[in-house]
């Protein structure tokens, strides 16, 4: 892909130089012989790198590097100036300039800064075009959903999106807390900077420090060279801590201090750095429970629970299951080349009425795999793995069951699983201690069922 560039120089021997040097068949080359010339054509034409004289008639070069700027801030400007003139050079790097050169210069000096800067507004380019394709794939609309619980989350991280507030993502394993994440920083303004995932259970405590804030050289044994940390790469974009709750408490005071500062201390280091990055953190487990076992500081719960976005389990929104189902065969089939129709009534069914212990994840692994061993492109219930093909028991089969012995909370609990629970959390607005009291339980114990089933309130 050729890339443009504009020589605007007043000396017709230099101009002519440049031109031969620059007429090669990857560069769309424009020249000038004015400052109003160059800036005609700046305006006319997109271009990638100006190469300027300072001094020229009809308008400078530092005006050049204004109207370019302007115009295009993503354009490399490159000033050519004589001895007498090098203080309005380091003017211009003030301005935004790319570099200067002095004159007389030798040809390929010139060439090795015009390659460089063509190179820097190369990787723009493809920085613009991966954030459009990371916009286009993790867009609000790319969660998938037609129920109230997805509509509400739907709507709020649209709100939450174009704000710098700090937003908890609470949900089960496999309900797409990343996806959510990755919504909220490609639709917000830090879109176009980094976003730094970093999975706090899926590093050993005794590196996660270093990981998230580096460290200098010699900070301890194997510290041979300084490492920059996970948040000084996400400085004014987007840092996702996830399963934050697998953190230690020492590691959760530094990131309070990150919350209340913006700034923190790298490990062995003695000068504190100053930090813009927005936060946004996801766990699977119930934080409160978690402050009154001890192992959460219930501050950094205060000061991360900003806006909290609570993600539905898939049981909790059925109605989703048959568009899910429908996106992952199209997905996959594309990607195998594989024929695929779809799932028979009767099997659809029996996904519909499956609890989906491992959420969309769950659900994603299992089209993947039905995909891949398809011979006719029908799924059938036989298809399915023995634990989905499982009846629906009646409603007057579960009361017979409950009915054989004595009705009390253990056995309800048995026969209805966390559907009693949600219940009562519903009907208690999501205050578990009315909850706990509607069932006869102490909080405590209420809490531990919480958590035995991976359940949280709204």
């Amino acid at each position: 892909m050729k890339q443009a560039l504009l020589i605007a120089e007043d000396d017709d021997n230099v101009l002519d130089l440049l031109g031969n040097v620059f007429s090669r068949p990857d560069i769309r080359l424009h020249t000038a012989r004015t400052g109003a010339e160059a800036i005609a054509l700046l305006h006319q034409n997109e271009v990638d790198v100006v190469l300027t004289d300072l001094v020229m008639p009809g308008g400078d070069g530092l005006e050049v590097l204004k109207q370019a700027k302007r115009v295009s801030p993503a354009c490399e400007v490159i000033l050519m100036t004589g001895y007498g003139t090098v203080e309005s050079a380091v003017q211009a790097m003030k301005l935004g300039a790319f570099h200067y050169i002095t004159k007389p210069f030798k040809t390929v000096e010139v060439v090795h800064l015009v390659e460089r800067a063509f190179e820097l507004t190369g990787i723009r380019k493809e920085n613009v075009r991966l954030r459009s394709q990371a916009i286009g794939r993790y867009g609000v609309e790319n969660i998938l959903g037609v129920s109230e619980p997805i509509r509400e989350v739907l709507s709020l991280v649209s709100k939450v999106a174009s704000s710098d507030s700090t937003v908890l993502i609470l949900g089960e394993s496999g309900t797409g807390k990343e996806l959510v994440a990755r919504a909220i920083h490609y639709n917000s303004r830090r879109a176009d900077r980094m976003l730094v995932p970093v999975n706090c259970s899926a590093i050993p405590s005794e590196l996660l420090e270093s990981e998230l804030f580096g460290h200098v050289r010699g900070a301890f044994t194997g510290a041979h060279a300084a490492k920059q940390g996970q948040f000084e790469m996400a400085h004014r974009g987007t840092i996702f801590l996830d399963e934050i709750a697998e953190m230690s408490p020492p590691l959760q005071a530094k990131i309070l201090r990150v919350l209340q500062e913006q700034s923190f201390l790298p490990v062995g280091g003695t000068k504190t750095v100053n930090v813009d990055a927005r936060i946004l953190a996801a766990t699977n487990k119930d934080l409160e429970a978690e402050i009154e076992q001890g192992r959460f500081r219930q501050d950094l719960y205060f000061r991360l629970n900003v806006i909290p976005i609570r993600i539905p389990p898939l049981r909790e929104r059925p109605e989703d299951i048959p568009l899910l189902l429908d996106h992952f065969l199209r997905k996959f089939a594309a990607g195998s080349g594989r024929i695929v129709h779809g799932f028979r009534p009767e099997a659809a069914a029996a996904l519909r009425r499956y609890p989906w212990p491992g959420n969309v994840r769950e659900l994603e692994n299992l089209v993947e795999r039905l995909v891949v061993l398809t011979r006719t492109g029908w799924f059938e219930p036989e298809d399915l793995p023995p634990n989905m093909r499982k009846e629906k028991p009646s409603a007057e089969e579960e009361a017979a069951d409950l009915a054989e012995g004595p009705i009390d909370f253990r056995s309800v609990r048995e026969a209805f699983g966390d559907r009693l629970i949600r219940k009562a959390l519903d009907l208690a607005r999501g205050n578990k201690n009315q909850a706990a009291k509607m069932l006869g339980l102490k909080r405590t114990t209420f809490l531990q069922m919480l958590k035995r089933k991976s359940l949280h309130g709204p």
